[in-house]
C-alpha cells in the first residue's frame, strides 16, 4: 500500500502532477491517495520531501503446504481416444516424480473409455483416477472442472499438469481459480528446484521475444498447462503395473447449466498437424494463392502435412489449424521444411524442436538458417519445383 507521512508532506503537488492515473490529490496541503492507485511508484520517485513510500505486503505461504505431495496430470480424452499430449505430460511428469520420489497419477474423464486407463499406466502413471460416466460424454467446463477440483482437493498433489489444448485452456483456469492457486499457461519447459521443490515453469512472453520462468511458492497445487509436442513421450511398457481407481463423483457435481445437444466434428477439426512426422510450411508468397499451391504439392510429394505462417492464414489461403507458431500450433515432426519463412521468433517457437529442419530462403541472412539443420539459399519458386521433380523421379 502507499503510505503518506502527513508530517513530512509539504503539499507541493509534484506527486499529483506525475500521477497518470489521477490517484493522488493534494487536499488541504496534504497528499491524499484514492482507489485508482496502481502502486506504480511514480509519486514515490518524484517526492523530494520523502513523504511517500510503498509498504510491501508480506506474502505468507499456505498453511498446509507440507500435506501436498505427488505429481498429477489431467489426461485428455477426446474423439474416443487419449489425446497425444496426455502421453507427453506423463513423460515429463515421470521425470519430475522420480526426482521428487513421489507417485505420478492421472485423472481420466470421459465416457466408455475402454482400455484408456491401462494405456496411461503403460506410459508411466502409477495411479489412474478414472471417472467414466455418460454425463461426461461431451466436454463442458462446469462438470469437468467440478470433478477435477474434487479429485485434487481429496488427494492433494503438489503439482498438476494439463495440456495447453482448446479443452485445457478452457477449464483448467476455472479449476485453479476454485483452488485459489496460481496457474502458468502455455509452458515449454518444466523443472523442479531441488532445494525447495518449487516448480519452475517456463513459457514464451512478449510475443516470444523472451522466455519467462514463473514460480508459485506460496500455494498448492502448482498448476501449469503445457504446449503439445514440446515434451518427449516415453516408450510405453505393456507389462508395467499400476493402480486404476474408479472415482465416483457426487451427483450434484455432474450437473451443468449448459446442455450439449450434439458434437459436430468439422473437417478443420480433423486436421492435426501436431501429430505429423513431416510438415511442409510456407508463407504468403508473391501475394498470390497460386504461389502457396507449391507448398501443397511439395507436401503431397513427401507425404507430409501442410503448415503455414500467420500471414498465409490471415490471407485465407489456408485454415487456422495449419498455422505454426506463437499464435498457432507447436509441432515436433521428424522433418520440417520451411519454404520462404524468414524465421521470426513468433514462428520459430512453434517448430524449433523439430528433429530435422530444412530451410529454403533467398535471403542468406534470414534468421531461419540459425535453427535449420540444412539450408538452401534460393527463391522457393525456383527451388521447390525442382525438389518436387527430383522426389517424383526417385519414387519412379
Amino acid at each position: 500500500m502507499l503510505r503518506i507521512d502527513i508530517e513530512t508532506c509539504i503539499g507541493c503537488g509534484v506527486c499529483e502532477e506525475v500521477c497518470t492515473f489521477e490517484a493522488i490529490k493534494v487536499v488541504d496541503g496534504v497528499a491524499v491517495v484514492n482507489e485508482k492507485c496502481t502502486l506504480c511508484g511514480s509519486c514515490v520517485d518524484s517526492c523530494e520531501a520523502g513523504a511517500l513510500s510503498i509498504e510491501a505486503t508480506a506474502k505468507t505461504a499456505q498453511a498446509d503446504l507440507a500435506e501436498w505431495s505427488g505429481i498429477m496430470i489431467y489426461a485428455e480424452y477426446r474423439h474416443g481416444k487419449v489425446a497425444p499430449v496426455s502421453f507427453e505430460l506423463l513423460g515429463i511428469g515421470r521425470q519430475l516424480a522420480d526426482q521428487q520420489k513421489v507417485p505420478l497419477s492421472a485423472v481420466l474423464l470421459g465416457s466408455a473409455m475402454d482400455g484408456a486407463a491401462e494405456d496411461l499406466v503403460s506410459y508411466g502413471a502409477d495411479l489412474v483416477y478414472r471417472v467414466d460416466d455418460p454425463a461426461l460424454e461431451f466436454f463442458t467446463d462446469e462438470i469437468y472442472g467440478n470433478i477435477l477440483e474434487d479429485v485434487i482437493r481429496e488427494h492433494k498433489p503438489e503439482i498438476v499438469l494439463a495440456g495447453a489444448t482448446a479443452i485445457g485452456r478452457s477449464f483448467i483456469p476455472l479449476v485453479a481459480t476454485a483452488l485459489a492457486t496460481g496457474l502458468t499457461a502455455d509452458c515449454t519447459q518444466l523443472a523442479i528446484r531441488p532445494e525447495d521443490g518449487v516448480l519452475l515453469q517456463t513459457r514464451p512472453a512478449f510475443g516470444g521475444n523472451i522466455m519467462a520462468t514463473i514460480e508459485c511458492p506460496y500455494t498448492r497445487p502448482q498448476m501449469a498447462t503445457v504446449r503439445p509436442r514440446v515434451m518427449k513421450t516415453t516408450t510405453p511398457d505393456p507389462d508395467r503395473r499400476g493402480d486404476i481407481i474408479d472415482y465416483r463423483p457426487q451427483a450434484e457435481r455432474l450437473q451443468s447449466r449448459v446442455r450439449v445437444l450434439r458434437n459436430v466434428l468439422e473437417e478443420q477439426d480433423q486436421v492435426n498437424i501436431t501429430e505429423g512426422d513431416i510438415i511442409v510450411a510456407g508463407v504468403r508468397g508473391r501475394n498470390t494463392e497460386k504461389g502457396f499451391e507449391l507448398i501443397r504439392q511439395l507436401a503431397d510429394a513427401v507425404g507430409g502435412a501442410v503448415g503455414a505462417s500467420r500471414a498465409a492464414v490471415d490471407s485465407a489461403w489456408i485454415q487456422y489449424p495449419h498455422q505454426v507458431g506463437q499464435t498457432g500450433k507447436t509441432v515436433n515432426p521428424k522433418l520440417y521444411i520451411a519454404c520462404g519463412i524468414s524465421g521470426a521468433i513468433q514462428h520459430v517457437v512453434g517448430m524449433q524442436s523439430s528433429e530435422t529442419i530444412v530451410a529454403i530462403n533467398k535471403d542468406p541472412h534470414a534468421p531461419i538458417f540459425d535453427v535449420a539443420t540444412y539450408g538452401i539459399v534460393g527463391d522457393l519458386f525456383e527451388v521447390v519445383p525442382k525438389l518436387i521433380e527430383k522426389i517424383k523421379e526417385k519414387k519412379g
